[in-house]
């Protein structure tokens, strides 16, 4: 977060101007659908996206689901590069993983680790700051990830 000069400056959290933030996501579809976090955009009144390549686009919220924390956004572009989903059910105990993301504002941010476990859930779901999240099951790994 932050403005100009920085977060005590105008325009910074504490200067008691416009917030910004920043967050990262991934592009889905080759039009322009974006899968990213919904606390990432769900106070937005404006959404700009950057691509790697620098090019700047409007993006407008598609839909949001606060219990899952995902958002999808759109973008008006056509021929970008996605990024498949991947399976689950496939997903094996052991194997490597990457977390990506832009966490408080530290651009292409990656960390690795293993998948630790699949399946958790039940009393961990509900760990996160009381929120009650619609997560019946979800992979666990020692990749950090911030909250």
């Amino acid at each position: 977060f932050g403005g100009p000069g920085g977060p005590g400056g105008p325009g910074g959290p504490f200067g008691g101007g416009p917030r910004r933030g920043s967050g990262s996501g991934f592009i889905i579809t080759s039009d322009g659908e974006i899968l990213t976090n919904n606390h990432v955009v769900e106070d937005a009144t404006r959404i700009r996206v950057t691509l790697n390549d620098r090019r700047i686009f409007e993006a407008r919220v598609v839909g949001r689901d606060p219990s899952t924390d995902l958002a999808l956004i759109r973008i008006q572009a056509t021929g970008l590069p996605t990024l498949p989903l991947g399976d689950d059910e496939q997903v094996q105990v052991g194997q490597p993983v990457v977390a990506v993301g832009n966490p408080l504002g530290l651009n292409f941010t990656v960390t690795s680790g293993i998948i630790s476990a699949k399946e958790r859930g039940g009393s961990l779901v509900n760990l996160f700051e009381g929120n009650q999240l619609a997560i019946a099951d979800f992979l666990q790994t020692d990749a950090v990830i911030n909250p």
